[in-house]
């Protein structure tokens, strides 16, 4: 199930607590800020990893590599935390966090979600109303791109009745389309395909998890355009994955998520290091006391972290965790 990773060709250097650098293909770069937020990073003090998942922990083609795995599993044997914050539904993470051994209050949607897992008890949901979710499918229509929805866990999709048996999240599209299996493929999810038109309009759903827009990056900006225009302040739009643009409810983002799943932890800022290499980890760079991207990640994504470490396809992230904390 786990994909064996060739050699790492790029070497981590430990120089000193506070300075890392990299060496790859002759070229040295700078790794660690001097300082952040006016203070040096200790790794004696961190209790817990908030990891996400897509272009961080995981390989490009969405597998857990063998060095990955082994590494975060020794971490936990050694009382160390992980945190999953992602953009992923509970059920597309559940085997990753299942072979991790993971537990406890993760993020999920970006934030829309913080549930106790394997439990899967819902500690924070906030959902954006059925009139967001409608506008979202009248616009992916007049472009021709893919729309689709998440449900809250036990939704039914038959009028005047809950399914208590279902478990997960419901993945709602208007029609199968090379987006839909691409998706498929990403996360596993199967979704269920209905007019999505008929379901926004359903009285007795209170709203949606999120809604989701996979459309070439060039749409993104008309995307956003029409969707703040109409909705304002009510929403949060958010980059998760190249392709991918998710709304969600104002406010939600994967720091605010990551703020709750500390509370709960009862963890302080400065005992966390987040990992992101998107758009929607630079909250989480926020809530945690320090921040740590591939050299994989988007400019401005290395350009917010206190820290950058190798490409996760050749696993990275690994590489930094053995070096600094095993």
């Amino acid at each position: 199930m786990f994909k064996n990773t060739v050699g790492f060709h790029t070497a981590l250097i430990h120089i000193k607590p506070a300075h890392y650098t990299l060496y790859m293909s002759n070229k040295i770069e700078s790794q660690k800020k001097a300082e952040h937020e006016g203070s040096r990073f200790d790794p004696k003090m961190i209790k817990a990893l908030a990891i996400d998942l897509d272009g961080t922990t995981l390989l490009p083609d969405t597998t857990l590599g063998e060095r990955t795995l082994r590494c975060i599993r020794t971490l936990i044997s050694r009382g160390m935390q992980i945190i999953i914050a992602t953009g992923r539904a509970i059920e597309s993470s559940e085997r990753f966090r299942s072979a991790m051994g993971a537990e406890g209050p993760m993020v999920f949607f970006n934030g829309a979600v913080v549930a106790d897992v394997p439990s899967c008890k819902i500690l924070s949901a906030d959902l954006i109303s059925l009139d967001v979710a409608d506008f979202g499918a009248d616009i992916a229509r007049d472009l021709g791109i893919h729309y689709q929805i998440y449900l809250p866990a036990g939704t039914s999709l038959e009028k005047d009745k809950e399914n208590s048996e279902q478990k997960w999240e419901t993945l709602v599209i208007d029609k199968k389309s090379p987006e839909s299996e691409m998706y498929y493929r990403h996360t596993g999810i199967v979704p269920i395909e209905k007019d999505l038109k008929y379901i926004t309009a359903m009285p007795e759903l209170k709203g949606c998890i999120k809604g989701m827009f996979i459309a070439d990056p060039s749409l993104h900006d008309e995307i956003r355009k029409r969707m703040y225009g109409r909705f304002g302040d009510q929403i949060s739009i958010m980059r998760s994955f190249p392709t991918f643009l998710e709304v969600l409810s104002s406010g939600i983002s994967k720091g605010a998520g990551l703020n709750i799943a500390m509370q709960h932890r009862g963890l302080k800022p400065e005992e966390v290091i987040a990992f992101g290499d998107e758009e929607n980890d630079l909250s989480m760079f926020e809530a945690a006391g320090h921040s740590a991207a591939p050299s994989s990640a988007r400019e401005i994504i290395r350009d917010a972290a206190d820290i950058i470490y190798g490409s996760n396809a050749e696993e990275g992230l690994a590489i930094y965790l053995e070096e600094v904390f095993i």
